[in-house]
Parts: structure tokens; sequence; C-alpha cells
């Protein structure tokens, strides 16, 4: 597996994980105090999110996870604050999985 598939996941579970944040700030701040708005905001955690379960199902096919592991973590997208465990987690499960580029020029 590629370095590159790693990462794009990586910043997603993170950019989905702040929208996901912000947009609960913004429901809280809708229904709880009644200010504001969260069309703008649902619709760009929305488009991010479709991202991260691409790039997390990519990510799912290579490492070839079985069917609840990948189901637990597109739930990571869905649940505030979870992706800032999930994602470590799975990092730290995929570094052995990386092939390295024999061809690149190694730095001194």
């Amino acid at each position: 597996m590629k370095q590159s598939i790693l990462t794009r996941y990586r910043v997603m579970a993170y950019v989905t994980a702040v929208w996901l944040l912000v947009f609960t700030v913004a429901i809280v701040l809708k229904y709880g105090f009644d200010t504001g708005d969260t069309m703008v905001i649902s619709q760009i955690h929305g488009v991010l999110f479709i991202v991260y379960v691409v790039f997390a199902f990519d990510l799912g096919s290579k490492a070839k996870w079985p069917f609840g592991k990948l189901l637990w973590v597109l739930a990571a997208g869905c649940i505030p604050v979870a992706s800032f465990f999930v994602e470590p987690k799975i990092t730290r499960e995929m570094q052995p999985l990386i092939v390295r580029d024999e061809t690149a020029p190694v730095e001194a």
C-alpha cells in the first residue's frame, strides 16, 4: 500500500472531524439559542463526509479490512470527536503495510 492512500485518509479524517464539530456547534446555536443558520455548514460537511467515505473505503479495501472494521471507521466520521481517536489507531495499524518506494532518491 502506498503512503499517499493513508495520508489522504488521515487528512480527510481530521478535516471531516473539524467540520463535524463546527456543524455541531452551529446546530446547538440554532436550536438552543435561536441564532444562526446551518445550511452552508451542513452542505460543506456533507461533501467532505462523502470524500472521507470514499478515502476510508479505499484504505479499507487496500488493507483488506473485514466489513465490521470498515463500518467502525466510517461511523467515526459521524460521531463528533471520534475521528480524533480512531485516526491515530488506524495509522499505527497501517504503518507496517506501507510499501516504501525503492526508486526514490535517499536523502542524506
